[in-house]
C-alpha cells in the first residue's frame, strides 16, 4: 500500500564537500537524483517531497513527471514527486520545511539524499518495520549517523541530523530498526571510500556513469 510521505533534503551541486572527485558537483547531483528516483520506486511510498534550492535538481525532478517517455515515468509507483524550496538555514531547517509540507495524517519519513545504491526494496522493508512504531530510525553503515527517520500519523517528527545523529535520535525516542549492516539503506556517501563501498552494492545509473 502506497501511504508514506518521504522527505528528501538535497543540497545538490554544492554538497559533498568531503568527496574528492574531479567532477564533485556533478557527482553530488547524480547521487541525489539516484536516491530520489530509488525512493520514488518503493511500493510503500505515495509521495516524495524534495527540498532543494538547486535549480538543476528541481528541474530534473519536475521533468520526470512531465515527460512520459522517461524510464522514471514508466516505472515509478508514486502518486507524485514534489519539489519545495530550501529555506537556506541548514539541513535540519530544510527537513523541517519538508515535514511541514507533508500530510501529517499519513506516515512520514525523512531520507537523506546521499544513498546512490539505494534499492527500493530495502526502503520498503524498513517502512514496513516502522509502521508499528511511533518514531523510528535507521543508522548509517558506520553506526554514528542516520539515513532514515520515520513517524506514524499524528506523531510529531523532529529529527536531529548531522554528525553523531544516531545517538541524538535514540535519546529523543526514535526506536532503531533492525536493518542489516549491508543494506543499501545504510550506505550513505560522503567520502571516496564510502563511494567505493556503495559501488559494491550497485550504484544508480547517474552515479555509476560518473564514478
Amino acid at each position: 500500500m502506497r501511504e508514506w510521505i518521504v522527505v528528501v533534503p538535497v543540497k545538490g551541486a554544492t554538497g559533498k564537500s568531503r568527496l574528492e572527485h574531479p567532477d564533485r558537483a556533478e557527482l553530488a547531483t547524480a547521487i541525489a537524483l539516484d536516491t530520489i528516483e530509488a525512493a520514488s520506486r518503493a511500493e510503500r511510498v505515495a509521495e516524495v517531497v524534495v527540498v532543494t534550492s538547486d535549480a538543476h535538481v528541481a528541474a530534473e525532478v519536475e521533468g520526470w513527471r512531465d515527460d512520459v517517455s522517461t524510464g522514471f515515468a514508466r516505472s515509478t509507483t508514486t502518486d507524485s514527486v514534489r519539489v519545495i524550496p530550501d529555506p537556506g538555514a541548514g539541513l535540519n531547517a530544510a527537513i523541517a520545511a519538508g515535514i511541514a509540507a507533508a500530510d501529517a495524517t499519513r506516515p512520514r519519513a525523512v531520507l537523506l539524499g546521499d544513498l546512490p545504491a539505494l534499492d527500493p526494496r530495502d526502503l520498503d522493508a524498513a517502512l514496513d518495520a516502522a509502521a508499528s512504531r511511533p518514531l523510528s530510525m535507521v543508522p548509517d553503515a558506520e553506526g554514528t549517523g542516520t539515513t532514515l527517520v520515520t513517524a506514524r500519523p499524528g506523531v510529531k517528527l523532529e529529527p536531529a541530523f548531522g554528525d553523531g545523529s544516531a545517538a541524538r535520535h535514540r535519546v529523543a525516542g526514535f526506536a532503531e530498526l533492525h536493518v542489516p549492516a549491508a543494506s543499501t539503506l545504510r550506505r550513505d556517501v560522503d567520502t571516496a571510500d564510502q563511494l567505493r563501498a556503495a559501488a559494491g552494492l550497485g550504484l544508480g545509473p547517474r552515479t555509476s556513469a560518473l564514478r
